[in-house]
């Protein structure tokens, strides 16, 4: 891995969704506030993106989402953290990309919330910043292969090709990797979006059309935390790390 400087100093964090799959722990807080092994899934994230040498952090907020600017509030741990405010509107993830984009510089890097990683030889954002070329990808995304996946029941989400291009599982097919929720995104990428709420996908799509979606495969572990039961087990793992 060569000394590569990282791709931006900004990450935004999707923190606004209702977390209907991690209930009944979110019937009286928002999702990123379930704590996993001590700490806020909120907190795992940012801790990562501060570790990582990134300046500045994005986080948009809906539901509760008082109790989650009350918590971004108190940190006082690197990153410095804006708050992109989706209180009238849940605008999904495309969306509340595009109603932060005025937050951000081009490329940002964009991470969800509610998984948790081990990184391997080099955390993921020098990862994706040594992938990262601007004049050739509207975005790259870290996958991870089944094996290095955990709590995830899906069929996977993308291929590769040896140049690392996006695309698609076919309808009844299981594809090699899985989508981390983490990627570095250029503006370009946003470019004419629709207004009001809308996912990632629409703009990956046209991305793929393009031959500018890219990934790249992770070299650590990942944990999907997205219901209950994925905790005590994600708990036992980084209690071993």
């Amino acid at each position: 891995m060569s000394d590569k400087p990282l791709a931006s100093d900004t990450a935004m964090i999707l923190a606004a969704g209702l977390g209907k799959r991690m209930r009944p722990l979110t019937a009286s807080q928002p999702k990123p506030l379930v704590r996993v092994a001590g700490k806020s899934l909120i907190d795992h994230a940012l801790d990562k993106v501060g570790s990582a040498g990134i300046a500045h952090a994005v986080v948009n907020a809906h539901y509760m989402a008082d109790a989650l600017e009350g918590h971004l509030k108190v940190r006082k741990t690197a990153p410095q953290v804006t708050l992109s405010d989706e209180r009238e509107q849940l605008l999904e993830t495309g969306g509340g990309m595009v109603r932060a984009a005025s937050l951000m510089p081009d490329p940002f890097f964009c991470l969800n919330s509610d998984n948790i990683w081990l990184d391997g030889p080099s955390d993921v954002f020098a990862e994706l910043s040594q992938g990262w070329d601007a004049e050739r990808m509207d975005a790259l995304l870290l996958m991870v292969p089944h094996t290095r996946a955990f709590h995830y029941r899906g069929e996977g989400d993308f291929h590769l090709d040896p140049n690392g291009k996006v695309t698609r599982r076919r309808p009844g097919r299981v594809a090699p990797f899985i989508y981390t929720g983490i990627q570095i995104v250029s503006k370009r990428l946003l470019r004419d979006a629709p207004e009001g709420p809308f996912s990632t996908n629409l703009l990956w799509s046209r991305a793929i059309e393009e031959g500018r979606l890219y990934g790249i495969s992770h070299m650590g572990l990942w944990f999907e935390v997205g219901e209950p039961a994925a905790i005590k087990p994600t708990e036992e793992w980084l209690t071993r790390a």
